[in-house]
């Protein structure tokens, strides 16, 4: 209850304080990218449950001649590298807090295709909620492996407390600051998670 009333105020005041500012970017991404301002996909959350995730949309909506999206660094645009290299897109996730589905601290929410593909040990993630930052954002963000990724959420999952959390929370302001761990090498975003065993098999 104590943690819930914590998420449930911070974020109350987070979109209190920065409802101007939201304007703002939305208004710029309407005018440089067009419509919608929002990027909308369903994530998962605690215990496996399905819900909307929701951000400031950074990519353009380009397909290649074959009619397949482009790859993320060829979609990603100035304004969306600029709201990705200081977090700005992330800041709509305060919505997804106030109503529960996320909380400020917690493994991300990640796709719905992934759930059969961790191990016994990695879906221990779920066991707590997504969060807005986690103990793998400011210990790495994109530049680690999914497999190091999650087991620094495993750890969170295992060692979770109030301490822990405003330690998590003063960092992730740290490392924004210093816009670490925006992207994994040679990829504008992160790879797609294949699973653990399906990333040791040899290619034939």
């Amino acid at each position: 209850m104590g943690r819930r009333a914590f998420d449930f105020s911070a974020s109350c005041a987070a979109l209190l304080l920065l409802a101007p500012f939201l304007v703002v970017v939305a208004a710029l991404i309407a005018l440089r990218m067009g419509r919608p301002v929002f990027f909308r996909q369903t994530r998962i959350g605690r215990a496996g449950r399905a819900f909307e995730f929701i951000k400031f949309r950074t990519m353009r909506d380009a397909q290649g001649a074959d009619g397949r999206m482009l790859p993320d660094r060829d979609r990603l645009t100035g304004l969306g590298d600029f709201l990705r290299k200081w977090s700005i897109d992330e800041l709509p996730q305060f919505w997804n807090v106030l109503r529960g589905e996320m909380s400020l601290v917690g493994p991300r929410p990640l796709l719905p295709e992934y759930l059969p593909r961790y191990s016994e040990r990695q879906n221990r993630r779920h066991e707590v909620k997504p969060g807005l930052t986690g103990w793998a954002q400011v210990n790495g963000r994109n530049t680690l492996s999914w497999e190091e990724k999650f087991e620094l959420d495993v750890w969170y999952v295992e060692h979770r407390c109030f301490g822990l959390d405003c330690r998590i929370l003063w960092l992730t302001v740290v490392q924004v600051l210093r816009h670490k761990g925006i992207s994994a090498s040679g990829h504008a975003t992160m790879p797609e998670f294949l699973g653990s065993i399906a990333r040791s098999e040899p290619h034939r």
